[in-house]
């Protein structure tokens, strides 16, 4: 028995749990390179040279390269060294950077380190999912673990320089401006937040050209418009979110978007109000949770790779609980089965079919974002306690 904790305590150590994703994500990076399955890397690539050859970003080149691309012109010139490199070292590299970039935001988060290790092992198959796809929604989670953590050390250019970040690239980071609310030097916030603005706002144009930099911006705003209004079709394989389920269950593509948003946008809003618990350690995991599962189940942008962001979401409420109901227990055992296990070989085929045909795949993360919203509302153990006051394991 004790071998076994002991090896238990060992596989929940940082020291061998970080290796082990890095490991994971230069195999599945190679894996990926060698059967010739890297349509986003070459997307991304192509963006690049796009840029750099001043034509538009947002044309339609989905016959080739397998997707259009969707990212702030910003994007392009962070994808520079990987876009310079051979394909194999450019897009496994890539893999390791927006990996680095999570794992870090996870360990930097208010939990133990044990606790810590345990939101990753618990979102390791949505991990591979995303690298798969060589997804940047796996950095876009990091920015927004960091934005969190840099905010509760009231550090306010770490804190914008995140948010700011993940917003110019992937629209997704500028939910991070939630936790803005914690923090009592507002204005300081706001002036770094100026700040990154204006230098991330303007870095493209120092290589290519104001000009043409600020006309894909406007294109982009464009392009994200006409992208949510694709998305309702019933045949695509996105609008994995809410009202996605909604719409292909009823069968039914016309459905509208703006009636869930608003509601979903209240919900999120209530909790908000009880300002005499922002200093609670847990109330403060609980909106992070709140906010990275909001991202995902009301965006019609959302695919199987997003869920990165919405599981990490539901980890992070699993870890940070002091006791676990058998409802606690129950959802994040249909989660880890729905969410992240259905799109794998341990599902049947016609499993399969049916949780991606109806976006099954949202269903265990709205009931556990509505679980979260009750606790925020109703639980009576949450007082103004110590910081470091987290559940230990």
């Amino acid at each position: 028995m004790k071998a076994n904790n002991a090896k238990l305590r060992f596989a929940l150590k940082p020291a061998f749990v970080i290796p082990l994703c890095l490991l994971i994500t230069i195999v599945v990076s190679c894996k990926q390179y060698y059967i010739g399955m890297y349509g986003n890397h070459l997307t991304f690539k192509k963006s690049f040279w796009d840029a750099i050859h001043h034509h538009d970003l947002y044309r339609d080149y989905s016959g080739a390269f397998l997707d259009s691309f969707h990212y702030g012109p910003l994007f392009t010139i962070l994808y520079t060294p990987f876009a310079l490199l051979p394909d194999l070292f450019g897009m496994t590299l890539w893999n390791l950077a927006n990996v680095g970039i999570l794992l870090w935001g996870i360990y930097k988060l208010p939990i133990k380190p044990t606790g810590q290790s345990i939101i990753v092992l618990l979102c390791l198959n949505e991990l591979v999912t995303a690298i798969l796809g060589f997804q940047f929604n796996v950095a876009i989670t990091g920015l927004i673990l960091l934005a969190f953590s840099y905010t509760l050390q009231d550090k306010p250019k770490q804190t914008t320089f995140a948010i700011v970040l993940g917003t110019l690239t992937k629209i997704y980071g500028i939910t991070a401006l939630a936790f803005l609310l914690f923090t009592k030097r507002k204005w300081q916030y706001l002036l770094w937040g100026i700040i990154w603005a204006i230098f991330l706002f303007f870095l493209p144009m120092l290589f290519l050209g104001a000009d043409y930099v600020a006309e894909m911006y406007v294109t982009w705003f464009g392009d994200l418009a006409h992208k949510n209004e694709a998305n309702a079709s019933l045949i695509t394989m996105q609008d994995i979110s809410l009202v996605g389920m909604i719409r292909r269950i009823t069968g039914n593509g016309h459905i509208s978007q703006t009636p869930f948003i608003l509601i979903g946008m209240l919900l999120y809003a209530i909790p908000l109000f009880k300002t005499s618990l922002y200093s609670n350690a847990r109330f403060r995991l609980l909106l992070l949770s709140s906010t990275l599962i909001f991202t995902v189940i009301f965006s019609s942008s959302s695919e199987s790779p997003t869920y990165i962001i919405a599981f990490v979401g539901v980890a992070v409420w699993f870890v940070s609980k002091r006791q676990y109901t058998n409802l606690d227990i129950i959802l994040v055992i249909f989660a880890i089965l729905l969410t992240s296990l259905s799109a794998t070989d341990l599902f049947p085929k016609a499993a399969r079919v049916v949780v991606r045909q109806y976006s099954l795949k949202a269903l265990p993360c709205v009931l556990i974002w509505l679980k979260i919203i009750y606790e925020m509302l109703t639980h009576t153990e949450y007082t103004k306690t110590d910081q470091n006051d987290i559940i230990k394991f």
